[in-house]
């Protein structure tokens, strides 16, 4: 007869996935996927500066003025639902999952997300999601390994090159101009590697997967084996 301690034995070690890089290197679908494949929780914080930026820009906050936008830092309600299959996510109680992929809230989360206040705000919020994930969580952005959770079991950064990311973006935005879409992406890029606050970077013990050449099935597979390894390694 099976007893709690076996159960719990046989069921797999949970772990904390840190998954950092880019727009357009993949990160989104691939971590849906792993997520969902392996029984994790999922959670995309990019989604969540989105969300503020989407609440501060609906308020008629001067987003050229880090004051203003540090004063209201902590009035939104932001709630993300961690499913892979159907991840969520409202402000006040309104799902937001289609306005913010807007240009104009693509346009200006990078001056948002700079903002100390509103790093500390959301990177509280995303610590206390990860720490209530009972299987374990795939957290996907863009200073998790390195600010948010630097103690995860694993750490993977993803890169592409910057044609192989113009490409896949502008795919998913149907008819985009793809160098339009590649000087944009370099914008952000510099933009968010260069903020004070927890820039976009690669911890030092992150494994880099670069993707421009791999079909999203073999990036999947890739971190799934990762993955893999770091449970029977705990």
């Amino acid at each position: 007869m099976e007893t709690a301690a076996t159960a719990a034995s046989a069921a797999p070690a949970a772990v904390i996935v840190a998954i950092d890089g880019p727009s357009g290197t993949g990160k989104s679908s691939t971590s849906k996927a792993v997520a969902a494949q392996l029984g994790l929780s999922y959670l995309d914080t990019g989604a969540q500066y989105r969300a503020i930026t989407w609440w501060m820009v609906n308020n008629n906050i001067d987003l050229t003025d880090p004051t203003a936008i540090a004063a209201v830092a902590g009035k939104a309600e932001i709630v993300s639902g961690t499913d892979p299959s159907a991840p969520t996510i409202t402000v006040d109680g309104v799902d937001v999952a289609a306005p913010i992929r807007t240009t104009e809230v693509t346009s200006k989360v990078s001056a948002v997300s700079a903002v100390p206040e509103v790093r500390a705000r959301i990177t509280e919020l995303q610590r206390s999601i990860a720490a209530s994930a009972e299987q374990g969580i795939v957290v996907e952005g863009r200073d998790i390994g390195t600010t948010v959770l630097p103690d995860a079991d694993l750490k993977i950064f993803l890169t592409a090159s910057p044609e192989a990311r113009a490409a896949r973006r502008s795919g998913e935005l149907k008819g985009a101009d793809v160098k339009a879409t590649q000087e944009a992406l370099i914008k952000r890029d510099a933009a968010d590697s260069s903020r004070k606050t927890s820039p976009l970077a690669k911890a030092g013990d992150a494994v880099e997967v670069d993707t421009s050449e791999l079909t999203l099935q073999q990036v999947i597979e890739c971190v799934v084996t990762l993955i893999g390894e770091k449970r029977a390694a705990k």
